[in-house]
């Protein structure tokens, strides 16, 4: 491949517009753009095959920035490439209501493919990205249509690579033999803290090696075009393995500070810009310019993709005359449209119907419409068996040589990695056509948080199903039984918490969990058999929060979630016995409770009764719902479930008799305060 001055041009006109950008805004960093700048630029007017005019052609190839100090390069890529971002945005980096925010976020820049910005988060993206792609051209491609043969390109970094989550999302890949997954390893052995030797020495190439990975090494990143594009060619020809491609750069390249830590997380020196530009044939007296030859140079690329798209539109109505089906199937996937009628498979429940845990009654609803929904693609974090995740049909997804699956399976054997399962999750959904769910006990939702929050801001509909979600797991003990859990997750925005309560409930947290397009959902689950409770039902699980039970002239209102309701139910029975009257509330969701019109939580929460709260778990947070809270403010203990439910009080008979205490206080004061009052204003 021949390169031409126009190439050298683009390039240092990459590294001046990082420059100016991050100067404008006087904050981000403007190093690693300036050092990655020849890969990036091979990617983008070589390499990659895109659409601006259509940023979510189904075929094309996906990038994924994983280096998150690298922020700026892709909003000047996609500048160059001629997506909607212009120099005016680039003006506005990290300004307030830009399209041009601190770090890349999906929802807001057209044409950034997922959020990135804590390292290794992108890394892993990338992976489910790679998994999706081959996923769907194992289900779709056809003799003659191969609709699906989309790269995804990421460029990582020294941070990405020293976080947990990159390691596990490398090790599943290379286990998973991605072929179409290349990684550009920008090795310019800067940290904030500086050199990388104060602390990463390892052999990362060695490293993925052992992981599964091809690797290549190019020795001068700033001025070899024809290694780096070798290197691209042979990753290309490796179909049984993703390839890392290792290239050291130096970090902000023309910069009087360039090869050190200075130009990592601070704006270059006014006078720093000046000789850049001189030194790269720019104007000093200009900024954020671009030569036409650059703009052409990125355009008649773009233009290739566009005719590539354009042969693939041609292609799929083909597809849709030999196989009208499966091209119907791929439209309504693309397009997050559900099958008509699938809601009617999930299965309904009467207090005639025996308990079961919600563990189970979530394995029941997975074989019940697992079929009928073939976009869900489905896994574990090592513990199937417990979280009762696999359906009786499911085939795993495993490379096709393995014996084990294929590419068409949907049943992904994510391992002991819980962060990276998380994250290849958030790459799913982006990828399109997938709705991505994951399991391991809810406890274990902490080592994810990282990609789950990213879940959250980037409105990812990922399905968290979160088993053994408190001290009912039992004898396992403290270290697995979730306190604090739930409420970080109900603090957490657009994060719905689902914790049901029985049958019905199960089943509408995944009917929510579904429908929803941009939202994720945590659905914690029992390990023990709750009963089927009188009054439930899917339709007011949509609700969040319900009146289960009414009684004329309450004195109390008991609010509680999932294994808890029966618990007041039961606790209810005995309060009667002593003249008092308790309304129950069951709360699968708080989130979406708070979403219900005024009058509706005014009507559930009502005026002048006491409300107490009921849950095996921290009591924080239910000053928003209930007068009264009780629950576990300390660590669990380990035991059988039944005996450390009655070591912290969580029994029939103790509940009632605290809440006897909190009906003749309130008794006494003559008063309750509002809840939704006080809560809402």
């Amino acid at each position: 491949m021949s390169f031409t001055e126009a190439d050298s041009k683009a390039i240092n006109t990459i590294r001046v517009l990082a420059a100016d950008t991050v100067f404008k805004s006087n904050s981000g960093h403007p190093g690693a753009p300036m050092g990655c700048a020849p890969m990036a630029h091979l990617l983008f007017s070589r390499y990659m095959h895109y659409n601006p005019k259509n940023p979510k052609w189904a075929n094309r190839d996906r990038f994924v920035l994983s280096n998150g100090h690298a922020c700026a390069l892709q909003y000047i890529l996609l500048h160059l490439a001629g997506y909607p971002t212009s120099i005016e945005d680039l003006k506005q980096f990290r300004q307030l209501n830009s399209k041009t925010p601190g770090h890349p976020e999906s929802h807001i820049t057209t044409g950034i493919e997922v959020t990135t910005g804590p390292l290794g988060q992108g890394f892993a993206n990338a992976v489910g990205l790679a998994i999706g792609e081959a996923h769907m051209a194992a289900t779709f491609n056809k003799p003659g249509f191969e609709l699906f043969n989309n790269y995804t390109f990421m460029i990582t970094g020294d941070g990405c690579l020293q976080e947990g989550v990159a390691s596990e999302a490398a090790s599943l890949a290379g286990h998973l033999q991605l072929g179409k997954l290349i990684a550009l390893y920008d090795d310019n052995h800067i940290s904030i803290d500086g050199d990388t030797e104060v602390s990463f020495t390892e052999d990362v190439a060695k490293r993925f090696e052992a992981y599964g990975w091809h690797v290549q090494i190019v020795k001068d990143g700033n001025h070899d075009l024809e290694a780096i594009a070798r290197a691209i060619e042979e990753a290309k020809k490796v179909t049984n393995k993703p390839s890392l491609i290792k290239v050291f750069t130096t970090i902000g390249f023309g910069s009087l500070q360039q090869g050190t830590e200075k130009v990592h997380g601070s704006p270059l020196k006014a006078d720093d810009i000046v000789q850049l530009k001189k030194a790269f044939g720019f104007n000093p007296e200009e900024h954020f310019a671009v030569p036409k030859t650059t703009y052409d140079l990125y355009h008649a690329h773009a233009s290739k993709g566009a005719k590539l798209n354009q042969e693939w539109d041609h292609l799929l109505e083909k597809y849709a005359s030999s196989h009208p089906q499966l091209a119907a199937e791929l439209k309504r996937r693309l397009a997050k449209k559900l099958p008509e009628g699938w809601a009617k498979e999930l299965p309904r429940f009467t207090p005639a119907d025996k308990p079961v845990a919600t563990r189970k009654l979530s394995e029941a609803v997975l074989n019940k419409i697992a079929d009928h929904l073939p976009e869900l693609i489905i896994g574990s974090a090592d513990l199937t068996g417990s979280n009762l995740t696999r359906w009786k049909t499911a085939v795993d997804f495993q490379p096709n040589n393995s014996g084990i699956g294929n590419y068409a399976g949907r049943y992904i054997r994510y391992g002991v990695r819980e962060h990276g399962m998380s994250a290849v999750m958030n790459g799913l959904d982006a990828y399109g056509g997938l709705i991505p769910a994951g399991a391991t006990f809810l406890n274990f939702i902490s080592y994810a948080s990282g990609a789950v929050r990213l879940s959250a801001l980037t409105g990812h509909r990922v399905i968290y199903i979160m088993t053994h979600d408190s001290i009912g797991l039992g004898e396992d003990g403290p270290t697995h039984q979730p306190i604090e859990t739930m409420a970080m997750i109900r603090a957490t925005p657009n994060l719905i918490d689902f914790r049901p309560a029985d049958g019905n409930e199960t089943s509408g947290a995944y009917l929510y969990a579904i429908e929803t397009k941009d939202r994720p959902s945590v659905l914690a689950l029992t390990r023990q058999d709750l009963p089927q409770l009188e009054g439930s039902s899917i339709e007011k699980t949509l609700k969040g929060g319900y009146v289960l039970q009414e009684v004329h002239g309450a004195d109390v209102t008991l609010v509680a979630t999932g294994s808890e309701v029966s618990l007041i139910v039961d606790a209810a029975k005995l309060l009667k016995d002593h003249g008092i009257k308790a309304r129950i509330v069951s709360m699968p969701s708080t989130k979406l409770f708070d979403e219900q019109s005024h009058d509706y939580r005014a009507s559930v929460l009502i005026d002048g009764v006491p409300s107490v709260s009921v849950e095996a778990m921290s009591t924080f947070g239910w000053d928003r719902y209930a007068h009264e809270s009780i629950g576990i403010d300390t660590f669990g203990a380990s035991g059988p479930f039944k005996e450390v439910y009655k070591h912290f009080g969580l029994v029939p008979d103790v509940v009632a008799g605290k809440v006897q205490k909190i009906v003749a206080f309130y008794k006494k004061e003559g008063s309750v305060p509002s809840l939704v009052r006080k809560y809402f204003h």
